[in-house]
């Protein structure tokens, strides 16, 4: 381990991508950003195409900025948002884009404090409710398995978890591409009292 708790075993090139997220993480936290890539001159750069280094799955909060909180510019993340990080098919083909035809060699799956998907779901458990069907369907799977689950953060925790092994088990793009160490799945947790992203393990 080292001082962000990435582990040693994984492919380089997705290590490398992880390290640089995380201490763009710490810039963000000290109000330090070091960005640079903001500007018409990038997106010109970038106008006919793209390589970003990472996929983000992460929640449409709008607390939850992926590009501000790792201390990104145009072009360095691929990302999808959807409230509670609820995969269904257009998150998932979205995902295996950027694996496949952007060749990333990250994905990043962030969860959040004080998630209002997951106090929404506890509220209303096992309840499949007229509104927000689809993204029940895509957290109550964790309340299924642990129903005591009382905390909205953990609960987060826990959801995420369960996304990693939802893609691996439905897409096989994914699970190809971490079989051949050509993508490494990275699941973090932001949080709002601290700024930090921290990797669960």
């Amino acid at each position: 381990m080292n001082e962000y708790n990435i582990p040693q075993n994984i492919p380089q090139k997705s290590k490398n991508e992880l390290v640089k997220l995380l201490k763009g993480n710490r810039n963000f936290v000290n109000g330090t950003p070091t960005a640079q890539n903001m500007c018409m001159n990038t997106l010109k750069k970038y106008a006919f195409h793209q390589e970003p280094y990472a996929v983000v799955l992460s929640c449409s909060d709008s607390r939850v900025v992926p590009e501000i909180i790792f201390d990104c510019g145009i072009g360095e993340l691929f990302v999808v948002r959807v409230a509670g990080i609820a995969v269904g098919h257009n998150v998932t083909e979205s995902i295996e884009y950027a694996v496949k035809k952007l060749k990333v060699p990250l994905l990043l799956l962030l969860g959040h404090d004080d998630c209002g998907v997951m106090k929404y779901a506890r509220e209303h458990y096992p309840t499949i409710t007229k509104e927000f069907e689809s993204i029940m369907k895509a957290v109550y799977p964790v309340l299924d398995k642990k129903e005591d689950i009382t905390c909205h953060n953990f609960f987060a925790q826990q959801h995420t978890i369960w996304v990693e092994e939802t893609l691996l088990t439905n897409s096989q793009i994914v699970k190809e591409a971490v079989d051949k160490g050509d993508l490494y799945i990275a699941k973090c947790h932001f949080d709002h009292s601290t700024g930090l992203v921290d990797l669960i393990e």
